[in-house]
């Protein structure tokens, strides 16, 4: 199925905008959970706004590939998430292989750099498998949240809606990755672009959900 060009540009500009709205909750609710980690995840949701409006503008008036713009990004968004969860999770072994999954993505960043120019190509094997291991951090995290008495009251938890969102926001993007690296100069693959645009507004959403709804007293 073939969508058009401008369709995509529109949808696109929702999707952003989502984002935007997302980035304009954590501050306004910043005061419920600054004394945590999730401060940098406000952090994370301009920059990711920002890094979107800059790679448009990097690709209409300074080169024609965009790709460093995305992978640095992607490099300190897996990290400051990784981060985020381990400060989290409270099981000692958890911590461990949060912390080795950090090594596990930056080297495999790096060895692929030898296989990927970085300027011109957007990462693959590196994105897919921290968006892998973020899953495995939040499987961790839903781990020990259904053991505590936090579980009563999740609905007000903002690290709940955080990993909720991230949750969806994976489980479709790897796929969508794979088939984008490895199949789009074979097929067409853009109802596969709105589906991800679609997972990220969702994401968002949820996001906004917990910055509203979530408790300030609570420390998550």
């Amino acid at each position: 199925m073939e969508i058009s060009r401008e369709f995509l540009l529109t949808f696109l500009n929702i999707g952003t905008f989502i984002q935007f709205l997302a980035a304009v909750f954590s501050s306004i609710y910043y005061r419920k959970y600054n004394r945590s980690k999730l401060k940098f995840f406000s952090f994370l949701l301009w920059y990711t706004f920002l890094n979107e409006l800059f790679g448009i503008f990097f690709i209409d008036y300074i080169s024609r590939y965009n790709a460093i713009i995305y992978n640095l990004y992607h490099v300190i968004n897996f990290v400051l998430l990784f981060i985020i969860y381990k400060s989290f999770i409270k099981q000692k072994k958890y911590k461990f292989c949060v912390s080795l999954f950090i090594v596990i993505y930056l080297v495999t960043f790096l060895v692929n750099a030898f296989y990927e120019n970085y300027l011109t190509e957007f990462q693959t094997v590196p994105h897919i498998v921290a968006s892998a291991l973020i899953l495995i951090c939040i499987t961790f995290y839903f781990a020990e949240l259904l053991k505590s008495i936090k579980v009563l009251h999740t609905n007000r938890n903002l690290m709940f809606w955080i990993s909720i969102g991230l949750l969806i926001f994976f489980v479709g993007n790897i796929p969508f990755r794979i088939a984008r690296n490895y199949y789009g100069d074979k097929t067409d693959i853009s109802i596969l672009f709105v589906i991800n645009i679609i997972l990220t507004i969702v994401m968002n959403v949820c996001f906004i959900i917990g910055f509203i709804w979530s408790k300030k007293k609570q420390l998550y």
